[in-house]
């Protein structure tokens, strides 16, 4: 391992191993010397189809021999004017207009300036910022600003912008949350940004499409504009293509990334209804929407896109996503024995269980257990990454069933070894 690198999420100072990978196919990747890992987290849930997906890879190569990179800002090309309309067809209507970035966390950048720049176009002084707490919307400080306030930003405080902030809906406090939610809209806030049904890097904490559709309904009343951060939920995770449909609703701004390349090369859209197009578009240069960056619409990495969405068209995708859902089921329904069966939670494809072993003891990202628990399933030689104490498993779809065993082999082994 270069001693140059500096990895994020890592404290080198803890000395611990890090694998090299060479090569990666379907749900495994491979090691340096020799290992096969199976990849139960679709390598920070990016990968969708499998590593290396032929499809995919052919399409980047194709592309990298016609044009690699132009600019985007006055400029266009043919694998983003491709990558649009076919997003049109898999997007809600409303969701009309389409605009690339390069991550997660600038999809969300890109949709909260979105949001400050349709209220200041209007004419009113709309600036406040709703958000659920535990959420994580990225490391931008924008994005940070939107986020759960702890470790993840304690120390870039003084960048951070002030927010308003509803409870998550807990199972006996849905009301309270809603109730919040209502009293804060009725101040005229900007915007109310939430992660659908899942908040990921928070504990992978879920709550229901009545609630997910309820938050909406309330926001609607007050014309407060509603962002839906799909970028972890979207692609399947939650059992649909975007869990949004399954509140029936439609945001008025939504932020995809991740698998919108299947996991292969980055790429973010963040995609608004027209409202909010129209706010920006002007013959006065000062009203257009002021973001980009280098990349913005890079030719590979819309290439990567269209080809993901030929294999959701072409291949048997939701049923795969299926397939894996019934697993987790039955997995969950073996794992009742153990101590902590209360806290097994799942959404679509995405299992998450709290290693949680005695009274007051809670789900934690700094818990002493994680890094416990991340050597136990490297020694077993499953990529699982806990946050903290809380394990979660979320596979590409490509994962076999001789697969997904090795995985929940791993984790009862764990339950067994920490939680007896």
């Amino acid at each position: 391992m270069s001693a140059a690198i500096w990895h994020p999420f890592t404290q080198h100072g803890l000395k611990e191993p890090i694998p090299q990978i060479v090569h990666g196919d379907g749900a495994r990747l491979y090691t340096d010397d020799g290992r096969e890992i199976i990849d139960a987290i679709s390598s920070w849930w990016v990968n969708t189809h499998g590593h290396c997906h032929p499809r995919i890879m052919a399409a980047i190569q194709a592309q990298a021999d016609r044009l690699d990179q132009v600019i985007f800002a006055g400029w266009t090309h043919e694998p983003a004017e491709r990558l649009a309309d076919a997003l049109s067809h898999v997007l809600p209507t409303p969701l009309s207009h389409i605009f690339f970035s390069d991550s997660g966390s600038t999809a969300v950048e890109v949709a909260l300036k979105m949001a400050l720049g349709y209220w200041h176009n209007c004419g009113e002084k709309r600036d406040r910022i709703i958000v659920m707490e535990n959420s994580y919307h990225g490391d931008t400080v924008g994005t940070m600003s939107v986020g759960a306030r702890g470790v993840f930003n304690r120390p870039y405080a003084p960048l951070l912008f002030d927010v308003s902030s509803i409870p998550f809906p807990a199972a006996g406090q849905e009301q309270a949350m809603l109730d919040k939610l209502e009293s804060l809209c009725a101040l005229k806030p900007a915007a109310f940004i939430v992660e659908p049904l899942v908040l990921g890097a928070g504990g992978m904490l879920m709550y229901g499409p009545d609630m997910l559709a309820r938050m909406h309904a309330i926001c609607a009343a007050h014309d407060v504009l509603f962002i839906a951060d799909e970028v972890m939920t979207g692609w399947g995770r939650t059992g649909t293509v975007f869990a949004c449909e399954q509140a029936g609703i439609v945001p008025d701004i939504s932020c995809l990334s991740k698998g919108l390349t299947g996991g292969a090369i980055p790429l973010a859209v963040t995609a608004a209804q027209k409202r909010i197009y129209d706010a920006h578009y002007s013959r006065d240069k000062a009203d257009m929407f002021f973001h980009s960056s280098s990349y913005t619409a890079n030719p590979l990495a819309c290439g990567a896109a269209l080809a993901n969405l030929a294999i959701w068209r072409d291949e048997p995708v939701q049923v795969r996503i299926d397939t894996i859902i019934a697993a987790h089921r039955e997995f969950a329904k073996q794992m009742t024995p153990h101590i902590g069966r209360d806290n097994i939670r799942q959404t679509g494809t995405i299992l998450a269980l709290d290693f949680v072993r005695g009274q007051g003891e809670s789900a934690s990202y700094m818990s002493a257990l994680g890094p416990e628990l991340l050597a136990f399933f490297a020694a077993r030689d499953v990529l699982l990454r806990p946050l903290g104490n809380t394990v979660y498993i979320m596979p590409p779809y490509c994962i076999t069933e001789v697969e997904l065993a090795r995985i929940y082999d791993a984790v009862k082994a764990a339950a067994e070894r920490f939680l007896q």
